[in-house]
This record gives C-alpha cells, structure tokens and sequence, in this order.
C-alpha cells in the first residue's frame, strides 16, 4: 500500500474528477492507512446499524441521520466538533458512500481543513442478488472491524 501523503493525492486527484467539494475521495484500504498514520475515521451510520451491523474500531460515531425515521442530525457538526479539532484530516464512513458524502460536505462548509470520503462504505453496494458485502466496502476488503 501507498503511504499517506501518495494516498492523499490520489484521493484529491479523484475529488477533482468527480468535482467534489471537499479534500478527497479514498478506498477502504487507503482510509485504513490513513487511519493507522493517525487520520480519523467518522462513522456517521445510526446507532442501530453500528450495533446490528458492526463497526470499524476507533471509529467516532456521530449520526448523520437517526434511526427511527431517517430524521437528520440538526446538532451534526457541534457533535462532530465536540470529538474533533478542525485541523485533523477526518475520514467519513456510512454504509455505501453516501450519507459520508454530505457529512463530509458539511465538515468542510463547516470549516473543517482535510476532509475525505469512504468510497464504497462499510458494506458496499448491492450486488446483482440484491444484497451487500459482495461488492466493495470496508468488510469485503477485510479491514478490522467488529460486531456487537
């Protein structure tokens, strides 16, 4: 694997393809790199999903949305600030891609100087029987995670 700063480069260079408004876009592998050179990754899915689902060690959890009911977290970025300074590199994480999508957006609307998105998430997409961890993700890349 790459080492830190070749990662960061080629997450900025995949932000600026895809035009993406915030520092980055990484791999699993790469974001698990980047974790181990101090990074820190931002599980936003909901309580439940960590708990049913599983769940990357040392990982923050902050919600982006709330389970029941998919209601948004209004106190997002005051929660995310409360865990972290805007000048550590943070790593966000759902499920697929998209919910770490707009956090990471509104990490960096909110200040925030190194913001990445997960690629692919924690399980990955569906695949063609409909179900996920078949198709990319944290799990399927057989990155360290846990379930309760």
């Amino acid at each position: 694997m790459a080492d830190p700063d070749s990662i960061k480069n080629i997450a900025r260079q995949r932000a600026k393809e895809l035009k993406l408004p915030y520092s980055g876009a990484l791999l699993p592998q790469e974001a698990h790199t980047l974790m181990q050179a101090g990074a820190k990754l931002v599980d936003v899915r909901t309580k439940a999903e960590l708990q049913w689902v599983g769940q990357v060690p040392g990982a923050i959890a902050v919600e982006w949305n709330s389970w029941p009911g998919g209601t948004p977290n209004p106190d997002f970025v005051p929660q995310l600030e409360a865990h972290l300074g805007k000048e550590v590199p943070v790593m966000f994480l759902c499920r697929s891609g998209g919910r770490s999508h707009n956090a990471a957006i509104a990490a960096a609307q909110a200040g925030f100087r190194e913001v990445y998105n997960v690629l692919q998430g924690f399980e990955g997409d569906k695949g063609p029987d409909g179900h996920r961890n078949t198709l990319g993700g944290w799990r399927l890349a057989g990155l360290p995670w846990v379930q309760s």
